[in-house]
């Protein structure tokens, strides 16, 4: 990463008094699970065990009272989201995509080097415009 263009990393996550159990990790989990159809392959390309992965949704399903994953028909080991658990999918990438985005156009506003979105291996960078001899307002 260029230290001279800061990036904007974001932590957004729904827990109960219990801790979490709904993030990045199982976002990207539940994305792996439908482009995999596999919990097993989807555990192993993000680092994990499948009992962890296995732990992570059946945690999640317990609180929220639904089934995030299942039994893809005649197939042994191979999983999809359900409706609900795409529902889920779709709409926590949409809110972080939106808290992301609003808190770049923020920090643009606020701060005397325009931030960048974090980007991940697989994705393209933002253009980043420093503005070294920014004088903050007021």
């Amino acid at each position: 990463m260029d230290e001279h263009h800061p990036t904007v990393r974001m932590h957004l996550w729904l827990e109960t008094e219990d801790g979490v159990f709904f993030g990045l990790g199982r976002l990207k989990l539940l994305e792996s699970i439908e482009s995999s159809g596999s919990l097993k392959a989807a555990a192993i390309s993000l680092g994990m065990s499948y009992r962890a992965a296995w732990g992570k949704i059946k945690r999640t399903e317990c609180v929220l009272g639904f089934a995030l994953i299942e039994k893809t028909a005649g197939n042994r080991t191979g999983y999809r989201l359900t409706e609900a658990g795409v529902l889920l999918k779709d709409s926590y990438r949409r809110w972080l995509d939106d808290v992301e985005r609003m808190a770049l156009e923020r920090g643009s506003q606020l701060l005397p080097c325009i931030p960048r979105k974090y980007v991940q291996d697989d994705e393209e960078p933002l253009a980043c415009d420093c503005l070294a001899n920014a004088v903050p307002a007021g």
